[in-house]
């Protein structure tokens, strides 16, 4: 969709993805390697009982998922940012995920172009906020 197109206050929900122990464990071997993704035993002794998905990785999901809805398109330029970051419950392995994006801002910039602001937040399958996001981007007009 071109920035035009756009309108304060709506709403698209994405697809699902189902986290499991080994994508979790994968993330944070790589990316955040903490006991709480990576150690079965030292997790289930912590706050958690078990363990838990890196926040950085549910963002991540959180952005494919939203990106994989095909709602920019080729009209996106580049992502300008994130605000108000909330990673409000932990994610566990067999959790399925869905993002609802709202759009809640909408600038005009040069160029034609503008600035999209989403508020991502995603859930878990039993309706759990897990996430909260503003994200912006530079999208063609």
């Amino acid at each position: 969709m071109k920035f035009d197109e756009f309108t304060v206050g709506q709403v698209f929900e994405t697809k699902s993805f189902k986290m499991t122990k080994a994508d979790i464990m994968r993330f944070a071997g790589e990316f955040d390697p903490q006991y709480m993704h990576l150690d079965e035993e030292k997790a289930k002794q912590g706050r958690f009982d078990g363990i838990i998905a890196s926040g950085l990785h549910t963002l991540s999901i959180s952005v494919r998922l939203w990106i994989e809805q095909g709602i920019y398109g080729d009209d996106i330029i580049a992502g300008t940012g994130m605000n108000n970051m909330k990673f409000i419950k932990p994610v566990y392995p067999g959790d399925e995920l869905y993002t609802i994006a709202e759009v809640i801002d909408k600038k005009e910039t040069k160029n034609e172009s503008g600035i999209i602001t989403v508020l991502l937040s995603t859930y878990n399958d039993k309706e759990d906020k897990v996430l909260e996001v503003d994200l912006s981007g530079l999208i063609k007009r």
